[in-house]
């Protein structure tokens, strides 16, 4: 099991990372640009200081075309490093451009996938990880949850390196399906890890606990005893 945090904020980069036990963080057009900021590669630079080289970082492409994809490729590789995974989404152009990184030795991740189809067709081209749209996939009435398991039983029966990455999350019922659904990891937004971790049920559980401590031991906690 892989979780990933989808920002590009730094301040909730690093207060996750130190929380959560984060083992890498994906990006998107979308997501960079609500930060607002110009410097993009220095951004991710940033980002990837605060990760380290042991967590895996993934930077998607803006361009659509084959040829656009892998020189933009080549530039996110020479910017930030070549550890870095090329997130594309699995249009036919971007297919194509997935096999060719590949073969050229690119970390790839596909993403934008709604169908069982892309999925395959992206672990046959050689993306090491499948971004699977889990509650995209609800809105447009596509049963998420098959999608994902005929994903994963495909991967399985095929014996690819690849894992499937459950992506675009609405609540945290949705994280825990997928991985059910045999997905391997998920990306998800640091708030929605603090809304988990904000259950009221936490907290009262605690403050008994406490309670109960304090009718034998008063005030003094573990260490002072």
């Amino acid at each position: 099991m892989e979780l990933l945090l989808d920002t590009a904020n730094i301040r909730l980069i690093r207060e996750a990372v130190s929380t959560y036990p984060i083992c890498g963080l994906t990006t998107n057009p979308s997501i960079v640009s609500k930060e607002k900021r110009k410097d993009f590669f220095p951004l991710m630079r940033e980002i990837r200081e605060i990760l380290g080289r042991n967590k895996t970082l993934h930077v998607q492409v803006t361009r659509t075309d084959c040829e656009g994809i892998l020189k933009e490729a080549e530039a996110i590789r020479k910017n930030i490093d070549e550890d870095v995974y090329i997130k594309t989404p699995v249009s036919r152009e971007g297919l194509k451009a997935i096999g060719i990184m590949a073969k050229d030795g690119f970390n790839v991740t596909a993403t934008a996938i709604y169908t069982t189809i892309q999925g395959e067709l992206a672990a046959m081209a050689g993306a090491k990880y499948l971004a699977l749209y889990y509650n995209r996939m609800l809105n447009l009435d596509i049963d998420a949850d098959s999608v994902f398991r005929s994903t994963a039983q495909a991967i399985a029966m095929s014996g690819l390196d690849c894992k499937i990455v459950g992506a675009s999350f609405k609540n945290i019922m949705q994280v825990t399906n997928v991985f059910a659904d045999g997905a391997e990891a998920v990306t998800v937004p640091p708030e929605l890890l603090d809304q988990a971790m904000a259950n009221p049920s936490i907290a009262i559980a605690v403050d008994n606990f406490n309670k109960d401590w304090k009718t034998v031991y008063g005030d003094k906690d573990i260490a002072q005893l």
